[in-house]
């Protein structure tokens, strides 16, 4: 994908919506693309994290595992930015990530967004606002499913 064609990609996701060409130019020079195969990791729950990334092909399956079980938190898609967590709370990956199809995705490293900050502070703080709102809609949304499936269990519980 041309770098003209990135920047656009980049711009109409949640995370780098209303953030200038120049801020993302400077941010995709030190990123990484990468191209995974079906069933390869992107990388694992525990792990320690220095990157996001953006999804630019294919499809993913976003998992918890506990007891050698794994559960679906969500899949992803084109267009779609994950892994941002870590590079939030400073905790090891939350949960694992693997390719369900042929992928490329940028890996987008916390020193991008640190240089992007030292370079223009206003434009690091508008991707900050940005994951923060990205991440609270999806906490919004698994607060809803965790509800509705307590009053499903309990149905002394109504809204």
């Amino acid at each position: 994908m041309a770098d003209n064609e990135r920047i656009r990609l980049l711009q109409t996701t949640p995370f780098f919506g209303a953030v200038t060409d120049q801020s993302i130019a400077l941010i995709l020079n030190q990123s990484q693309t990468l191209h995974l195969a079906p069933g390869e990791y992107f990388f694992h729950q525990g792990e320690s994290a220095d990157s996001l990334y953006l999804l630019e092909k294919g499809e993913i399956a976003i998992f918890k595992t506990c007891h050698d079980k794994e559960y679906t938190v969500r899949n992803a898609e084109e267009g779609d930015c994950f892994g941002e967590l870590s590079l939030i709370d400073l905790e090891p990956r939350s949960a694992s990530v693997r390719a369900e199809s042929a992928c490329t995705a940028i890996k987008i490293p916390a020193s991008a967004l640190h240089s992007l900050y030292l370079h223009d502070v206003e434009q690091f703080l508008i991707i900050q606002m940005n994951m923060a709102r990205e991440v609270s809609r999806r906490l919004r949304a698994s607060d809803d499913r965790w509800f509705e499936l307590q009053v499903e269990t309990n149905s002394s519980l109504s809204c």
